[in-house]
């Protein structure tokens, strides 16, 4: 019986995001997992191939923005495929702030995310709280 993704899973899946847990996180993964981010040199940003790059680069997100929270979310999967709308905010290390609306586009393999790609807005940062 094959076993199929659902929006409780993804919300699951961005409450680990939102609690910074990695171990749950990569639970949620397939074993031939891939992550694209939201920057890099290519049109599809950084593309992190396999468990331990998608685990380093998860982790990343956490070190660039030690605050990170993905609010507002929404979920929708529709077979194979599935979307996850948020609001990302974080804190850089210079104090500036993100927050823009985004979303993750994923494939499922059996049951897992095979392909996380994320989308953000572009906007500048906002200027840092006193």
């Amino acid at each position: 019986m094959q076993k199929t993704v659902t929006v409780e899973m993804l919300a699951e899946f961005a409450a680990a995001w939102n609690r910074h847990d990695i171990e749950a996180l990569m639970s949620f993964m397939s074993e031939d997992c891939v992550f694209e981010t939201v920057a890099g040199p290519e049109a599809w940003g950084s593309r992190h191939t396999g468990r331990d790059a998608v685990r380093a680069a998860f982790a990343a997100a956490w070190q660039n923005f030690p605050d990170a929270q993905w609010r507002n979310g929404r979920h929708w999967v529709a077979g194979d495929r599935g979307v996850s709308e948020s609001t990302f905010t974080g804190t850089a290390a210079d104090g500036t702030r993100v927050e823009a609306d985004m979303v993750d586009v994923f494939t499922f393999k059996d049951g897992k995310i095979q392909v996380k790609n994320a989308f953000r807005k572009q906007r500048p940062p906002l200027p840092a709280q006193a």
